[in-house]
């Protein structure tokens, strides 16, 4: 007990005791500290023996897990690490957006601004007209309700929260992607069409996650798109591949890629946006790898790439139940 830790000792003490109090068996983890300062973890397992004559015997062992903790310790940092990676390429891609998304903002506001004029108007006449005054407060309830919608997309994706899953209907979140982005693309003369098949099951998954992979998707494939002369089309599909795996997948009919591009643009810091950092796309692969899928991008037969990634239905099924 001298080589307990002292913050763990309070806690093996009473675990032990009780055990040997009430004749059962005991399992914990504590720190031992050792010379020097060195700091072991042990997995420490008492098995309780009682005679015939009520003596108590206890068989222990105890299994030094330094290495494990060690290694849980380092998987932590990883993770953290790319959560801040992928909370400053948000920050960062929000930020290269802010003229588009401040119009998309500023639409339904404005609209939401002439309703609530034309409501007060019908309503100011000698003769009220009530049925019209309903109408336009109804037009402004919704244009408020889009604006809302569209700031509260935008917070979610600048918030540095610990990812969470939740149930989402991934068709719905592709189609509020494409809302966010349709006046970055519009500026390029770029038009966004989904296709998204009916009766797809809701996800277990990091919804922040999920819609930053679909943005960095298609703000590249944007960008692949908003210098050629024809008008660019991205499309935006999603199918149940099979019982098992969803496939979403982002065709643009841009620059295309170069033979041997395949895999090398997934590396981190490999760019080919004058101001871009390299992260995007790694960042997109280890957010779809943490979920159990895959991401992948391959030329088209015509112009353009598409860049497709799985997500596992199973995996979604088998938590929730």
């Amino acid at each position: 007990m001298e080589r307990v830790h002292p913050e763990d000792r309070r806690n093996v003490e009473e675990t032990v005791w009780a055990a040997v109090n009430e004749k059962r068996d005991w399992e914990l983890e504590c720190r031992l500290l050792l010379p020097r300062g060195v700091i072991k973890h042990i997995h420490d397992i008492g098995h309780c023996r009682v005679s015939e004559s009520g003596g108590v015997e206890y068989i222990r062992t105890t299994m030094d897990i330094t290495e494990r903790k060690r290694a849980e310790e380092e998987r932590e940092r990883l993770r953290q690490a790319l959560a801040d990676l992928a909370h400053i390429n948000r920050v960062s891609t929000m930020g290269e957006l802010t003229a588009s998304l401040a119009h998309e903002i500023k639409q339904p506001i404005s609209a939401a601004m002439t309703d609530a004029k034309t409501c007060l108007r019908w309503l100011g006449r000698d003769q009220p007209d009530v049925e019209e005054a309903r109408e336009a407060a109804s037009r402004l309830v919704t244009d408020v309700t889009r604006a809302s919608g569209i700031i509260s997309r935008i917070s979610s994706l600048f918030k540095k929260d610990v990812p969470l899953r939740e149930l989402v209907d991934v068709g719905e979140l592709i189609r509020e992607m494409i809302a966010l982005l349709h006046s970055e693309a519009a500026r390029y003369s770029i038009s966004i069409r989904s296709d998204i098949a009916k009766g797809l099951p809701k996800m277990l998954v990091d919804r922040v996650g999920l819609q930053q992979v679909l943005l960095n998707l298609m703000l590249n494939g944007i960008e692949a798109m908003k210098d050629m002369a024809a008008r660019g089309k991205l499309s935006v599909t999603a199918r149940q591949h099979s019982i098992r795996q969803l496939v979403i997948a982002v065709t643009d009919m841009g620059v295309g890629l170069k033979p041997g591009q395949a895999e090398q643009i997934f590396n981190a810091f490999v760019t080919s946006k004058p101001q871009g950092t390299g992260m995007g796309l790694a960042i997109s692969r280890s957010i779809i790898e943490s979920h159990g899928g895959r991401l992948w991008a391959t030329p088209n037969a015509g112009p353009g790439a598409t860049f497709q990634f799985t997500l596992p239905v199973e995996e979604a099924a088998h938590q929730v139940a």
